[in-house]
């Protein structure tokens, strides 16, 4: 996820896309422990997408 179409989403979005990626995530980590994934550098990329939104999420609290 792109840093742009982060800053365009509202709050509540941001909070959403964090639950639905935390919960992509692990079932992606399960998968990927029960046999291997196809490919794996995805689980890195929801990883990074859920670290921007938390980052994004702290500012837009901080300044409000």
């Amino acid at each position: 996820m792109k840093q742009k179409e982060i800053t365009e989403m509202s709050i509540e979005d941001v909070k959403d896309q964090i639950e639905n990626l935390s919960e992509q995530l692990a079932k992606m980590k399960l998968a990927h422990t029960v046999a291997p994934m196809e490919n794996p550098i995805q689980i890195r990329f929801i990883r990074r997408s859920i670290a921007r939104l938390k980052t994004e999420l702290t500012n837009r609290e901080a300044q409000a």
